[in-house]
């Protein structure tokens, strides 16, 4: 009995009950919660006690070894493809989000494992733009979705297209299709999940053509110099464009951009559209009798018989959607919730369906160096992630998780094992002798301030209480910038062995149109034997 408990525990950490032990309650009272803590310290040292023994490590090692030797390439083909964005989902994100996952669960944090790092296949992928060391979300995009790289800030367009440059973006010899154009094509249905605004860098990458990733609107291109009538706005574009016409679910945030500027959303919230347009309602009724819905909270998305469905939109926010830790429940729809409304939606149709679903909130919190909101924010994706796996099956849905970009955040130190990944390092600095964050920066903005001749600030555990905390940074700045570095690809179902090794950012469209049947290249369909 106590090999078969330590086989499990080298899978997957166990409840805090297979110890005997109660979870941890943090709204306990503080005798409760000085009791519970004795508890969980009592309990983490239990758990500690297998891991001193090399039985279990050998043990969780060789059932790892015995799931690799068992593996069989999936040569089916990709009926569907679900693609999850998790936008500046850095590796150290990753390795400071299951954390924070494990240890609201009870456990030390550093074993546990978000959902889709259990995928079998796994890849490094390099996010430089064609100009650009360090990549922003629209070359990215390109290079993701379309299969090219591109300049900095310029969406669905070749690197012949410099930033800003409208007559180039509307050259047609210019623009590059992506996988959402590519399983149209195919008769395919598709669709996008974002909690950012839908008109944003990333998800505008499935349907937009232009060379500013700025140029959401008209108003914003008049705000800028261009000419709106030259230069079609990527609101626009969603709309009428011949990919976004065709987009069966759009979920997400940005109200603001569709409505004219002389009319208030469901919120209250004044358009920014200056054409008097109101392209809300000119989807709706540019869609047959009957076949599509729009919706602007959680309930009603929730209430839909998505089998009736045939064209969803949801816009659930004038600007981006809220953070998860600030979410109004009844109101604000989780990355979870669109994505079953989206899979609910398209799994109907006979030919299969390609999604994405980007986690855009991880960047937006990163940019302002508020690391809790962006590890909840992965947690997010993870969970999303998971609602896809129990509405699809491995054997015709190929799911792919990756991140567009990187972001400076580091985890350092030298801290205890299950030490708070939010917290103050379970060490001192050996130089100023002050306490420091496990997290930290390299540039950014807020944050505590220094003290007398640039010291640096005393930081204290209830200070980084605050969801909102601003963790420290070396180089002030505006904005965090995001980071150069390769970011991982997991992959899961038809053909996922294709995704492992490392490669060039615009290799994964490719490799997708493979497993899928899609686009121009080679396709397993096609070919004798697959590769």
């Amino acid at each position: 009995m106590i090999m078969f408990g330590v086989l499990l525990i080298a899978v997957h950490p166990p409840p805090a009950a297979a110890f005997g032990e109660e979870r941890f309650n943090p709204e306990a009272t503080d005798g409760e919660a000085s009791k519970e803590a004795r508890h969980r310290q009592k309990r983490l040292i239990s758990a500690g006690e297998y891991e001193q023994t090399a039985q279990y490590w050998n043990i969780g090692a060789q059932l790892k070894l015995k799931e690799h030797v068992m593996r069989q390439p999936n040569l089916n083909i990709a009926k569907n493809v679900v693609f999850f964005l998790g936008d500046g989902m850095s590796i150290p994100t990753l390795a400071a989000s299951r954390m924070y996952l494990g240890q609201q669960q009870g456990h030390t944090g550093e074993e546990s494992q978000l959902s889709f790092e259990e995928f079998p296949d796994v890849g490094l992928v390099k996010t430089y733009c064609v100009d650009k060391q360090v990549a922003d979300s629209a070359c990215t995009a390109t290079a993701y979705l379309c299969g090219v790289k591109a300049n900095y800030a310029t969406i669905g367009v070749t690197a012949a297209v410099n930033f800003g440059n409208c007559a180039a973006s509307n050259d047609p010899r210019n623009h590059v299709q992506s996988i959402m154009a590519w399983a149209q094509a195919a008769g395919k249905a598709t669709g996008i999940v974002t909690t950012t605004r839908v008109t944003h860098a990333s998800p505008a990458g499935t349907y937009a053509h232009t060379a500013s990733r700025d140029w959401e609107c008209d108003a914003d291109i008049a705000r800028m110099g261009g000419d709106p009538a030259q230069c079609p706005d990527i609101a626009t574009q969603l709309i009428y464009g011949e990919t976004g016409k065709n987009l069966r679910v759009i979920l997400g945030g940005g109200r603001r951009k569709f409505l004219p500027r002389t009319m208030k959303d469901e919120e209250g919230v004044r358009g920014q559209r200056q054409d008097g347009a109101n392209l809300i309602s000119q989807w709706y009724y540019g869609k047959p009798l009957g076949t599509a819905r729009y919706v602007s909270n959680r309930q009603d998305l929730m209430a839909l018989n998505f089998t009736e469905v045939d064209y969803l939109l949801g816009l659930f926010s004038a600007d981006h959607l809220k953070f998860h830790l600030d979410a109004r429940p009844e109101v604000d729809p989780t990355l979870g919730d669109l994505t079953y409304a989206a899979i609910r939606t398209l799994q109907k149709y006979p030919e299969g369906y390609v999604l994405f679903v980007e986690g855009g909130k991880i960047d937006l919190a990163h940019h302002f160096t508020k690391a809790r909101k962006s590890l909840d924010e992965t947690v997010q994706l993870s969970e999303a992630v998971q609602v896809a796996r129990q509405l699809t099956s491995p054997d015709d849905t190929l799911i792919v998780v990756t991140a567009d970009h990187s972001h400076t955040m580091t985890l350092s130190g030298y801290a205890a094992r299950g030490n708070d990944i939010l917290g103050l390092n379970s060490q001192i600095s050996d130089g100023d002798k002050k306490p420091y964050t496990t997290l930290s920066y390299a540039n950014g903005p807020g944050g505590p301030q220094p003290g007398p001749k640039g010291q640096r600030p005393n930081i204290t555990e209830s200070m980084l209480k605050d969801q909102d905390f601003q963790f420290p940074k070396v180089v002030p700045m505006k904005y965090e910038t995001h980071g150069g570095d390769d970011v991982a690809l997991f992959a899961y179902g038809p053909w996922s062995h294709l995704f492992g090794g490392m490669y060039e950012q615009n290799v994964i469209p490719h490799l997708i149109g493979y497993a899928a049947c899609i686009g121009n290249g080679e396709h397993a369909c096609s070919t004798v034997g697959g590769l």
